[in-house]
């Protein structure tokens, strides 16, 4: 099949990649020149590991190219997919859709036969609605379909969840459409991943509810250790206690100081949005916000307590920055709160990532960067993983 991915970022290059892996021509569009340069040098604009090899043998075999050329890349395509970025909104919270409505006004002025344009960017309910729309009313000659298909990929480890992936959903009632999905997932079809075909605005608020619904199990592991901390009691234990429950599970049971990155922080402000929009509150995942927030404030003075009554002229070395490890992003990472108060009272800070340093240095640039975990811990009066 002919795909086009529109965004060659973290969701539109992973997915471009692996779908070229699946035997696939796909085509990734990005209005970045120097991003599409790099990826013609071999360079990756993210870190994930697998990702450069795999777009190697690909763009080798002949089925994985990039352009910055939008319009010829739509012009004739079976699957035109749309990963752009979509960022709360400053000030309100709302995922702001510009690029996502850009991509469809210029999808709609180069197309040419029946296609199916599917979001696979983190849009609220409704987009999929707006975007046929859009398309409607710029040309309503052409044989389109709009479907929503979400990512559920997790930093660190995405090539493996999108080839192995607990499920598949994919938001649409056209028959036809629903066919061009199962011919671009057929390899996993055949492996009989589970495909759940539903409707479009269930499928995008699936995306919503299910990163809310782990974020808010961190949280509540959070609250727990802080619990756990004032009686006496393992955390850990705690959570191997009740994650051995298969009505509960293991995973997301890990006490920290907080998530961040790209999705949980973003998806859960536009979750409480669209519920705000429609008159239907949900306190939860405001509360779940809050406590969030709160934390990676108590990390930095819980450091500082530590430290004793005067923190000022000593040294922390910080060793991880990025929200997670095996990635680059240090979007809403803990560290940033961390490391701006530790530096706020007086503290020097040391650290290390073994993936984020650059990102971390264009954002905190007065920190001490070191070369490992061991310069960076020499001569501190506190380690903090």
């Amino acid at each position: 099949m002919r795909i086009t991915m529109i965004g060659s970022g973290y969701v539109g290059l992973v997915s471009g990649a692996c779908f070229s892996d699946f035997g696939h021509d796909v085509i990734c569009v990005d209005k970045d020149q120097s991003k599409i340069d790099a990826l013609h040098a071999g360079r990756m604009p993210i870190f994930e590991p697998g990702l450069d090899q795999l777009v190697a043998s690909n763009v080798a075999a002949g089925r994985l190219t990039f352009t910055t050329d939008l319009a010829s890349a739509v012009a004739d395509t079976d699957a035109i997919f749309i990963a752009v970025g979509t960022p709360s909104r400053r000030g309100d919270g709302h995922a702001d859709l510009s690029y996502v409505f850009a991509a469809t006004e210029e999808i709609a002025a180069a197309v040419t036969g029946p296609t199916v344009v599917v979001t696979k960017s983190t849009v609220p309910v409704g987009t999929g609605d707006r975007v046929e729309a859009i398309l409607r009313e710029k040309r309503p000659d052409i044989d389109v379909a709009v479907v929503s298909n979400p990512e559920f990929l997790r930093e660190g480890a995405a090539i493996g969840d999108f080839k192995r992936p607990d499920r598949i959903v994919i938001g649409t009632e056209d028959e036809r459409a629903k066919q061009v999905m199962r011919d671009v997932y057929r390899p996993l079809y055949l492996n009989e991943s589970p495909i759940l075909f539903v409707g479009r605005r269930t499928s995008e608020l699936i995306k919503y509810a299910a990163n809310a619904f782990l974020a808010t199990k961190i949280t509540f592991i959070n609250e727990i250790a802080d619990l756990c901390e004032a009686v006496g009691a393992d955390v850990q234990d705690v959570s191997r206690g009740i994650g051995l429950d298969n009505r509960i599970g293991k995973k997301f049971l890990h006490a920290g100081p907080g998530y961040g990155g790209s999705c949980f922080p973003k998806d859960t402000l536009a979750l409480l949005k669209t519920a705000e929009d429609y008159d239907t509150p949900v306190h939860i995942v405001e509360a779940v916000v809050k406590v969030n927030d709160s934390r990676k404030r108590a990390m930095g003075r819980k450091v500082l307590h530590a430290l004793g009554e005067n923190p000022r002229g000593k040294t922390v070395a910080l060793l991880g920055l990025t929200f997670k490890p095996n990635t680059d992003d240090m979007r809403d990472a803990p560290s940033l709160a961390i490391a701006t108060a530790l530096a706020d009272a007086g503290v020097t800070v040391r650290t290390h990532d073994p993936e984020g340093m650059a990102p971390a240095k264009a954002m905190m640039p007065d920190l001490v960067y070191c070369a490992d975990a061991y310069d960076a811990a020499e001569g501190a009066d506190a380690v903090v993983i």
